[in-house]
């Protein structure tokens, strides 16, 4: 058999390495393979479908003879339109479903559609640390430079405008944030909100708000675009994945002035086409759901974080109340050992897989997080198996 021949990686994946969840996951099937009994409270999921009338007009609309074709890479009106709907009803924010809406195959091709329209090698980002590790790889890979913003637990997890004043800004274009927050559960606050799209538009930064969780374990959405003057520096990102438990559906949005939704059309019709129709009008079904859809969906993640922080006391972590989206950021005892220390712990001993918070950043050394994507049945299983495996 001939040898497939040497190649070397282009330079811009010179520092990108594996998604850590996607080594992990492969570990921990390993130990399944080879008998072992492991609960993951890693990835953040949903576990649970759609409303049974999104299937259904999934259904409907896909056996239709009229649907199978190419889409509009600025994406149908039908889905455009019923995201403008959703804005207004539930963010207070007008935009225009024509100019100012576009769809995405999930939010995260948005960030490198973003960073690859913008970004010139050398352009500084603002990442915040800890958050989303896809932020530094997205800038990375579109020739960025990652500058760091720390957020900390004594600063609530919010930007400290004062340090951020007081840093270099030269060559910043860009700034990702993402409220509420991941992985720390922080909620943003109009006042914040009003501080960053001020911030930005004195410095001439872009700001990217990544807001896929504002309606998990929250009773109060907020969108970026509702602060004055947002929609002259700011670009938001949305997602159905969480909020209607269509992640592997992979349908998001920005949304933005028509000037910067021409610009990143310019590289994202080059990279995709417009998704399947039948998806894009059963998300226009979910996208119009009711006060009782959101209302059982947070009914259902209170009561696992009920017992997630009762997992977490059994671990002796500590953990700041009122967290929103689909995770408990928790802080680690003292003399645990790092991080992935812990957490190794916990999987080797305990056959429970909770994430280490130093992948979001050095910020997160000190924390773990663990996911509520679980039934309590399933909560109550690992809780017995850490208190077995710390015996």
């Amino acid at each position: 058999m001939s040898k497939p021949i040497q190649l070397e990686v282009a330079d811009r994946l010179g520092q990108i390495r594996e998604y850590y969840f996607s080594k992990k996951l492969r570990e921990i099937d390993e130990m399944r393979a080879a008998g072992r009994e492991i609960i993951s409270l890693g990835v953040g999921g949903p576990d649970q479908p759609p409303h049974p009338s999104v299937v259904e007009r999934l259904s409907r609309e896909a056996a239709k003879p009229n649907t199978h074709s190419y889409q509009p890479y600025k994406g149908t009106a039908i889905l455009r339109e019923a995201f403008a709907s959703w804005y207004a009803a539930r963010y207070g924010v007008t935009l225009d479903p024509v100019n100012e809406i576009l769809p995405l195959i999930g939010s995260k091709e948005g960030l490198m559609h973003i960073c690859m329209t913008y970004l010139n090698p050398g352009d500084r980002v603002l990442i915040p640390n800890p958050g989303y590790p896809t932020y530094r790889s997205a800038a990375t890979i579109a020739g960025g430079v990652c500058v760091d913003y720390r957020l900390t637990a004594a600063g609530g997890w919010m930007p400290d405008f004062e340090a951020l004043e007081q840093s270099d800004l030269r060559g910043v274009k860009m700034m990702l944030v993402n409220y509420p927050q991941m992985p720390t559960g922080a909620r943003p606050t109009r006042e914040m909100f009003a501080r960053l799209v001020d911030f930005a538009a004195r410095h001439g930064i872009l700001l990217v708000h990544d807001n896929p969780y504002s309606f998990v374990r929250n009773d109060d959405p907020l969108s970026l675009l509702a602060t004055p003057g947002a929609m002259d520096v700011a670009i938001e990102l949305n997602s159905l994945s969480k909020s209607h438990n269509m992640a592997g559906w992979r349908i998001g949005m920005i949304g933005a002035a028509r000037e910067r939704i021409d610009q990143i059309i310019r590289f994202k019709s080059n990279m995709d086409s417009g998704m399947f129709y039948p998806m894009q009008a059963a998300a226009a079904e979910a996208l119009a759901l009711g006060d009782d859809w959101y209302r059982s969906l947070n009914e259902l993640y209170y009561s696992r974080e009920a017992k997630g922080t009762e997992l977490l006391d059994v671990l002796g972590c500590s953990y700041q109340p009122h967290q929103s989206g689909l995770f408990i950021w928790a802080r680690i005892p003292e003399g645990a050992g790092d991080c992935y220390t812990f957490a190794d712990r916990i999987l080797d001993d305990c056959g429970v897989f909770v994430t280490p918070g130093g992948i979001f950043g050095s910020e997160g050394n000190d924390y773990i997080r663990i996911s509520l994507c679980s039934p309590v049945e399933m909560l109550d299983r690992a809780i017995n198996k850490i208190k077995q495996g710390m015996q």
